[in-house]
């Protein structure tokens, strides 16, 4: 969805999660320079994935201008991003606060119509495969690029929490169910 290119900068808002730790690996994999932003328990984590650059956002705030912002946190508001963004740089959303209404769907909206007015592009993370992408990912999992960073596994029976877990304690990484 980012269109990233070898030797351009990416930022990860929500790089120390299940999702982020792959953004990261698979950012890194395509060549990209990659910032990880996290808390600062999860420094090492974002490091070992292969992040270049760590922002702590406990200390500190997002700086620098990037190709490509992967937000996965939904913290920052459309405005911020575009502003941490090159002039025809991409955000890819996952996730965001919204009202009672519209969850959401309505910071997504926003950001397709402020597409239409910028060269910047601000799009929705759209759950789509297809047969090349998969084959590209099972080969980077093949050379090694790419591992899922796994923080508790839990026995089925314990599935109860392993789903708190994910919702209350912020896993970092991958939550495992086993039978």
């Amino acid at each position: 969805m980012g269109r990233l290119q070898s030797g351009q900068s990416v930022l990860v808002n929500g790089a120390s999660g299940g999702v982020g730790t792959f953004a990261v690996q698979i950012s890194k994999a395509f060549g990209a320079e990659v910032t990880g932003v996290c808390s600062t328990r999860n420094e090492d984590l974002v490091r070992a994935v292969g992040a270049d650059h760590v922002i702590d956002y406990t200390h500190e705030d997002v700086t620098g201008r990037y190709d490509v912002i992967f937000d996965l946190v939904g913290n920052h508001s459309l405005s911020r991003l575009r502003s941490a963004l090159t002039d025809r740089g991409t955000v890819v959303l996952s996730a965001g606060e919204g009202n009672r209404v519209f969850g959401p769907l309505g910071r997504i909206a926003r950001a397709t119509a402020l597409s239409l007015v910028t060269r910047q592009r601000l799009r929705p993370l759209v759950a789509m495969y297809s047969t090349a992408d998969l084959d590209v990912l099972a080969g980077l999992v093949d050379d090694g690029s790419i591992t899922p960073a796994i923080d508790r596994t839990y026995p089925l029976s314990s599935a109860r929490d392993a789903v708190r877990h994910l919702g209350v304690e912020h896993a970092r990484g991958k939550v495992v169910v086993v039978p």
